[in-house]
C-alpha cells in the first residue's frame, strides 16, 4: 500500500491535472500520512463524464452480473483489511478494532446491495383507458455523485456507492480530505472486483478547494442524484446546489441523539448502552448518544454506575489496545472544552473526565445540565456528554425533542408498550427501545428528520432513492379519441 493517493477515471490512475497534491497528517504524532491528488473542478467534470459514458452498458447490464460483482467486492473489501486498519489509525485516529467494525458492516453493506439487483421492481396499474396496460416501472437514474465523511469512513464511504451501482447508476466517488487513502481503497476494492471502466470513479481534493469542485460536480446534467453525509452546515450548502439543478438529493446530517431513561427502566441495561453509544469511536459517530435525558426517580444511581463505566474505559494511543483513541483534531478538542467550560459556569457538574489537552480524550460526561448551556444544543461529536434529570414521561419527550435535530434517539422502560408509545413521540428518523442509539444495519431505511436531513439510506428504501419511477402505457387495440 502506498500513502501516495492518485485520481482514479474512467478507470485509470491519474494525478491531478495541475498536479497539485495535498496531505492528511496523524492527528496523534503530526507525521504525514497520506500524500493525495487534490483535484481541479476539471478533474471532477472528467470523472463525471467517464461515469456518464460508462452508464448505458451499465444500466443494460443485468442483475446477476452486478450482484457478482459486487458480492466479489465485498470479499475485496475484506482482504484488503490490514490496510485499512493502518490507514483508520493513520489517518484519522481511531483504533485498529474500529476499522475491523468498519470493514464488517462495510462488506455487508456491499452484500446486502448485491440482494437488491432484481428488487428494483414496478407494479401494473388499473387503467381507465380500455385496452391500456399502464405500468409503474423503476429504471436506474443515471450518473451518482456520492461523498462520505471520515467518521465511519468505510462504511459510510461503502453506503455512498453501493446501492446506486446495485440498482444501475456509475457513481462518482468524492473522498473526505481527512481519509484520502481509506476511501481510496474501498475504490480499489471495486475495481479489483472487476467492475468496468467509468462505473466507479474517484476524486480528491484539498480543502480549500472542496466548493469549486463539488459545485462542478453537483452542476453537471449528467449528475442526476447526490449524496452526502456530514455536517448540517455543510448539508444546507449541497442541499441549496441540488435545488438550483433540480438534482434529487439524498442528505445525512447531524444529531444531537438522545437517550430517554424511564423510571423503570434496567438501570444497568441502560447504563451500557449509554456508554456504547455516547463513547464509541470517541462520539464521533452521527447517531452518538449526545444527550442523556434520565427520570429523577433512577438518575442518581445512573449517573453513578455510568460515570463509573466511563472512567473504566481503555483511552490512550490508538495503536495500542484501547476503547477510545484520538479525536479527528485539534478543533475536536477546542470545541468539547468550550463546550465543558461553558457548562460548568452555568452550574453544571462534571461527574466523570474534564477538560483535554490532547487529541487522546478521556470520556466526559456533565450532569445537571439545562437548555440554556450550548452543550444541550450544540454537537460535541466527541466524548464529552451531556445528562439532564427531568420528572415524568412528558418532561422526557419534551427534552428529547429539544433540539434541531432528528436522526437515532433511544428510550429504555420496563414497560415495553409504555416505552414504545414514548418512542412514538420522539421526533427522529430512528429510535430504539432498550437499544443504544449507536446501531445500523444494511437492509434498515436510515436517516433523519428535522436538521438531520432527508431520503433515506438501506434497503428497498435505498433502492427507491437511487432510481427514477416512470409511468409507462402500452394500448393494446383501437382508443377512443374525442376528434
Amino acid at each position: 500500500m502506498t500513502d501516495n493517493v492518485q485520481l482514479s477515471i474512467g478507470g485509470a490512475d491519474a494525478d491531478a491535472s495541475a498536479g497539485a497534491t495535498f496531505e492528511r497528517r496523524n492527528p496523534v504524532t503530526g507525521e504525514v500520512a497520506t500524500t493525495a491528488a487534490a483535484a481541479t473542478p476539471a478533474d471532477a467534470v472528467a470523472a463525471v463524464e467517464a461515469a456518464a459514458a460508462a452508464f448505458p452498458a451499465w444500466a443494460a447490464t443485468g442483475p446477476g452480473e452486478r450482484r457478482r460483482l459486487l458480492l466479489a467486492a465485498a470479499d475485496r473489501l475484506q482482504a484488503l483489511s490490514p490496510d485499512f486498519a493502518a490507514a483508520t489509525v493513520a489517518e484519522t485516529g481511531a483504533p485498529a478494532h474500529w476499522a475491523k467494525f468498519n470493514i464488517g458492516l462495510g462488506a455487508s453493506l456491499l452484500r446486502e446491495a448485491a440482494s437488491l439487483t432484481t428488487q428494483v421492481r414496478g407494479e401494473t396499474i388499473p387503467s381507465d383507458v380500455p385496452g391500456s396496460l399502464a405500468m409503474a416501472v423503476r429504471q436506474p437514474a443515471g450518473v451518482v455523485l456520492g461523498m462520505a465523511p471520515w467518521n465511519a469512513p468505510i462504511i459510510l464511504g461503502v453506503r455512498a456507492l453501493a446501492t446506486p451501482l446495485a440498482v444501475g447508476n456509475t457513481v462518482v466517488f468524492k473522498a473526505s480530505e481527512k481519509c484520502p487513502r481509506i476511501h481510496r481503497l474501498i475504490v480499489d476494492a471495486l475495481l479489483a472486483a472487476g467492475l468496468p471502466d467509468g462505473v466507479v470513479n474517484f476524486v480528491s481534493h484539498a480543502a480549500d478547494d472542496a466548493p469549486a469542485v463539488v459545485e462542478a460536480m453537483i452542476g453537471h446534467p449528467a449528475v442526476r442524484r447526490v449524496n452526502f453525509t456530514g455536517s448540517t452546515a455543510v448539508g444546507r450548502v449541497i442541499g441549496r446546489l441540488c435545488g438550483e439543478h433540480l438534482t434529487p438529493s439524498v442528505l445525512e446530517l447531524g444529531g444531537k441523539a438522545p437517550l430517554v431513561v424511564l423510571d423503570d427502566a434496567d438501570v444497568d441495561a441502560a447504563v451500557d448502552a449509554a456508554a456504547f453509544g455516547a463513547f464509541a469511536n470517541s462520539g464521533q459517530i452521527c447517531m452518538s448518544t449526545e444527550r442523556i435525558v434520565v427520570d429523577e426517580a433512577v438518575a442518581e444511581e445512573f449517573v453513578a454506575k455510568l460515570a463509573d463505566k466511563a472512567g473504566g474505559l481503555p483511552t490512550g494511543d490508538p495503536s495500542g489496545h484501547v476503547v477510545l483513541g484520538s479525536v479527528i483534531d485539534r478543533d475536536t478538542v477546542e470545541r468539547c472544552n468550550e463546550l465543558l467550560d461553558d457548562a460548568v459556569a452555568q452550574g453544571a457538574r462534571v461527574a466523570v473526565g474534564g477538560r483535554a489537552d490532547s487529541t487522546l480524550m478521556a470520556p466526559t460526561l456533565v450532569a445537571d445540565v439545562t437548555a440554556e448551556m450550548r452543550i444541550w444544543r450544540e454537537e460535541s461529536f466527541g466524548p464529552v456528554k451531556s445528562i439532564m434529570t427531568v420528572a415524568g414521561v412528558d418532561a422526557a419527550v419534551a427534552a428529547a425533542n429539544d433540539t434541531d435535530y432528528g436522526l437515532s434517539a433511544a428510550v429504555f422502560g420496563r414497560d415495553t408498550a409504555r416505552a414504545l408509545e414514548v418512542a412514538g413521540r420522539i421526533e427522529s428518523g430512528i429510535c430504539h427501545v432498550n437499544g443504544p442509539t449507536v446501531h445500523d444495519e444494511a437492509q434498515m431505511p436510515f436517516g433523519g428528520v428535522k436538521a438531520s436531513g432527508w431520503g433515506r439510506f438501506g434497503g428497498l428504501a435505498g433502492v427507491h432513492e437511487f432510481t427514477d419511477l416512470r409511468w409507462i402505457t402500452v394500448q393494446e387495440g383501437p382508443r377512443h379519441y374525442p376528434f
